[in-house]
């Protein structure tokens, strides 16, 4: 059953819970939230919870790669005026900063370069409450056939 809102969450003004949520893997590390800007930008988000951390009860490196690949993965695709699905092909994260429980952590991309095939991308998440960049990421995304 997909994510809804959770009060728990208490996302920022004007983010909505991602489409990418269907029943399957996404929704077992989010809910991932996601707020179109302005000037056409998107923005993601999600809160940090317990069960998204480690030991030392700081955001899971794992945690923090999976949300760059949902965040650069939903870059691409909202990118492709064609509606072609994507796959991940290459996904490179340095992970700069801990995130704790509560925070609200934000992630946005750019699609950088688009071939026939492949669309490369990168992206940061950052800490919300201060622009602390916590994780940075480059990736290539590769255009399915059919």
């Amino acid at each position: 059953m997909p994510h809804k809102a959770n009060r728990k969450d208490d996302p920022p003004p004007g983010f909505t819970v991602s489409s990418i949520f269907d029943g399957k893997f996404a929704d077992r590390v989010g809910p991932l939230y996601e707020k179109r800007l302005p000037d056409g930008r998107w923005l993601f988000g999600v809160r940090v919870r317990p069960d998204h951390c480690n030991a030392r009860e700081t955001m899971h490196g794992g945690m923090m790669m999976t949300l760059a690949d949902q965040v650069l993965g939903l870059t691409v695709d909202r990118a492709l005026e064609d509606g072609a699905q994507t796959a991940t092909v290459s996904l490179n994260c340095d992970l700069i900063a801990a995130a704790l429980p509560g925070d609200w952590v934000e992630g946005e991309a750019q699609v950088v370069r688009k071939t026939r095939s492949i669309v490369f991308v990168r992206g940061t998440l950052t800490r919300a409450d201060s622009g602390e960049v916590l994780l940075s990421a480059s990736g290539l995304w590769k255009r399915l056939k059919g």
